[in-house]
């Protein structure tokens, strides 16, 4: 039997948590066709069925406002999952039955997954399943998806109710008499032009009551004519909830929890920013610390590689262009950026435990009174914060931001963000120019990127309509990381940056080879190959930046493949390894200040390939994509000009 289950809750609910429970690294990921809205799906076994679970973007209601809540309506309306899986967080048990009454309407099977019991259950809370299970009408399973508690019942539980799926009657929300009456009228006039089951009927009516703009598109009614319920409809459900809320979750009101004590730190007005830079430098310390030992050890394999492979072909007397090709171009460019990777696995690795520690959602509250200052919806440093990690998924976080013009403001500025492909361009530079001071230039750049972004908002500001929306959003309760939810995080990161060293850099490398070694008049030295010569064309626009040569030119022109290009052009243009790197760019005229300039304008200048494309598909406009493009390469001439241009006069 095969079974189609789909995974729904409120962001943070551990619904991510739950589903690499059961899948763990086994999933593919992937976007819903013609959107950037990413979707995983994993299949299983248990009892002789194969199990498809299909993890949906986190949502808090049901309603047409983002993306995300519009393809989750529609995925459960029309492909069908034969049950839906709502996750819910016991810690904000009322809130979160507000969406699960919005998805018993839908008229699909659902089994409501309580997440974290082993946390409530510490704390002293008593949760009454089997009255919650009464009240909401469908099956209540108790889990906790970091201890692996519950997950085999709940196995059971969504085969035996995808078995029952014909039979399935949703309990019902009585919404008064008025109310009740116009559904019953409009049921009727849909029955009249529409073939559909009645549950289904049912909650097209409640939809049409709350003026929903996408089901009205759908179910057009010409003689009908009513105002919007919406308010009403959604203060009877919660009014609904909490004449059993108190019933089912028992709390002690009088104990506070370790979460509310924490927050009184943590997100203090005054402590909370000072502790949010300590972690970012707690973070940098660890992705600099541990990672430089271990990139010592990639450097040496790779070191050693080279050698070897080179005393191979030579003893095959393969020709010394073949040689210059394999050890040079594509070694040297693909091995001289993986060397980086234990720097950039140790920053997943912390990013990722403050994530899933409930750390990141204070972050977002935090920031959320200092950007609405400056003209932004304070959702809109949530998807800033993932630019950290790549400028490409934050971007396609924006769209959940209601207003336009702060979607369009944040995805202007979110590239400002140091992305993880920055990262080998600082751990190098820093190293040779910083010694002893790299997890301060590294955090300096991350600041100066939100300082940038937050400078250029304030511009826009003054241009664009300021968008009237605050942040609203449930902060989770904090937890021990999970070790497994990190590892498939990482290694998912790592994966694709190795197979981006295997694919986009190996190209790169090997292009940027040929164009250093030929010119029209076949193989030349270097300094005469058309790189040379493209490189020498543009460098004086860099001469004032403090790296007017060729190689750093050519190198920048890399880049914009993928900002890790910059280290391996380098690598392949100078032919060395990391620890000649230091020589190579002292001789061509590095120095402290221009070495900090050139970082800083490769934080700042024109985004990779797939973040320009990504602008384009969120703004549908070339207008905007052109001037992201040319606004930012202006920026980041202009604040690496003035980093060089006053650096130089004290240093």
């Amino acid at each position: 039997m095969h079974i189609k289950v789909a995974f729904v809750g409120n962001p943070n609910c551990g619904k991510t948590t739950l589903f690499n429970a059961y899948t763990g690294a086994k999933h593919k990921v992937g976007n819903w066709a013609g959107v950037t809205v990413e979707k995983k799906e994993g299949i299983i076994k248990h009892d002789g069925n194969t199990i498809t679970l299909v993890d949906l973007p986190g949502i808090y209601s049901l309603s047409p406002y983002s993306m995300e809540e519009i393809l989750t309506r529609e995925y459960i309306m029309n492909y069908d999952p034969d049950v839906v899986v709502n996750i819910v967080d016991t810690s904000n048990l009322e809130r979160n039955l507000f969406l699960t009454l919005q998805l018993i309407e839908l008229g699909k099977p659902v089994v409501v997954v309580l997440n974290m019991i082993d946390i409530m259950e510490n704390k002293g809370y008593e949760i009454n399943v089997e009255r919650l299970s009464r009240e909401l009408g469908v099956p209540v399973i108790p889990v906790s998806a970091t201890k692996q508690r519950g997950l085999t019942k709940l196995l059971h539980q969504l085969i035996k109710t995808s078995k029952m799926k014909s039979e399935y009657v949703p309990m019902s929300v009585n919404y008064g008499t008025v109310i009740e009456h116009k559904i019953d009228q409009l049921i009727d006039a849909i029955s009249e032009t529409h073939s559909l089951n009645e549950n289904v009927k049912r909650w097209l009516a409640i939809k049409l009551l709350e003026k929903d703009s996408e089901i009205m598109k759908r179910i057009k009614l010409p003689n009908w004519e009513s105002k919007n319920y919406s308010e009403e409809i959604g203060k009877i459900k919660y009014d609904y909830i909490a004449c059993f809320i108190e019933e089912v979750l028992q709390i002690d009101h009088d104990e506070e929890t370790f979460s509310d004590k924490a927050d009184k730190v943590i997100t203090n007005n005054f402590l909370g920013i000072p502790i949010f830079l300590l972690m970012m430098m707690m973070v940098f310390a660890f992705t600099f610390s541990v990672g430089n030992y271990f990139a010592g050890i990639f450097e040496s394999i790779h070191y050693g590689l080279s050698w070897l492979i080179r005393d191979f072909l030579i003893a095959f007397n393969v020709t010394d262009w073949v040689i210059a090709l394999i050890v040079d171009g594509i070694i040297g460019g693909v091995g001289g950026i993986l060397i980086f990777l234990p720097n950039i696995a140790c920053l997943f690795i912390a990013i990722s435990i403050l994530e899933d520690s409930g750390y990141m959602a204070r972050v977002a509250l935090l920031m959320d009174k200092f950007m609405c200052k400056i003209g932004l919806n304070g959702k809109a440093f949530i998807p800033m914060i993932l630019g950290f990690g790549c400028s490409v998924p934050a971007i396609m976080t924006a769209r959940t931001l209601e207003n336009e013009n702060d979607r369009l403001i944040t995805t202007m500025i979110t590239p400002f963000m140091s992305c993880s492909a920055k990262m080998p361009i600082y751990v190098l530079f820093s190293r040779i120019f910083f010694p002893g001071y790299e997890i301060v230039v590294a955090f300096s750049l991350y600041l100066l990127g939100v300082f940038v972004a937050i400078v250029v908002a304030l511009i826009f500001k003054t241009t664009l309509k300021k968008g009237k929306t605050a942040l609203i959003m449930e902060l989770p309760q904090y937890k021990m990381p999970s070790v497994k939810t990190i590892t498939i995080f990482v290694w998912e990161k790592v994966k694709h940056y190795i197979v981006r060293a295997g694919t986009v850099i190996f190209l790169a490398s090997v292009v940027l080879w040929f164009i250093l070694e030929f010119n029209t008049t076949g193989h030349v030295d270097m300094t005469e190959s058309f790189g040379a010569s493209i490189g020498k064309a543009i460098a004086p626009i860099f001469a004032p930046l403090g790296f007017g040569t060729w190689e750093a030119a050519l190198s920048l022109i890399a880049g914009v493949m993928g900002k890790e290009i910059v280290v391996s052009s380098m690598a392949v243009i100078f032919g060395v390894t990391e620890s000649g790197f230091a020589f190579a760019l002292k001789a061509v005229g590095f120095n402290m200040i221009s070495a900090y300039a050139f970082m800083a304008f490769c934080l700042l200048y024109t985004p990779c390939v797939a973040t320009i494309g990504i602008i384009k598909k969120e703004t549908n406009s070339w207008k905007w994509t052109i001037f992201s493009f040319v606004y930012q390469l202006t920026v980041a001439w202009f604040v690496a000009f003035l980093i060089y241009q006053i650096g130089r006069r004290f240093f």
